[in-house]
């Protein structure tokens, strides 16, 4: 059982976009984790009014990694330029995750955050 991280992209991909593909990693196979920021882009990106049971469900699946002041001065520093993408990378390795799934390119060039992998797509298991 792998530990996966799900960047906003990916969250509000399968969640809003696309849950058919959701239903691949939200198999109960691996322990999901998001980061509260995610919840919040996706709820301001889809003009979602709260309170509002699905999101409360969809929320259920993950655990969800606490924005700390200690992110926070991480994420001003680095690795990016941009502040979103290091909360991210740091919520994923605060949570000590395995894979690290993106759609960014630039994430994806950089292959790792520490121990996490920074992938498009889980590999086949055998």
């Amino acid at each position: 059982m792998a530990k996966i991280f799900l960047d906003a992209n990916y969250f509000i991909d399968i969640v809003y976009r696309d849950p058919d593909k959701g239903l691949m990693i939200v198999d109960g196979k691996h322990e999901l984790y998001i980061s509260v920021l995610s919840v919040h882009i996706y709820c301001y990106s889809a003009k979602i009014k709260l309170p509002n049971k699905n999101i409360e469900a969809q929320i259920q699946k993950f655990s969800l990694v606490d924005l700390t002041k200690n992110i926070i001065h991480l994420g001003v520093v680095g690795p990016t330029k941009d502040l979103e993408d290091n909360i991210q990378l740091h919520s994923a390795a605060e949570a000590e995750c395995d894979f690290f799934l993106t759609f960014d390119r630039d994430l994806l060039d950089m292959k790792f955050f520490g121990k996490t992998q920074l992938v498009a797509s889980l590999p086949k298991s055998p």
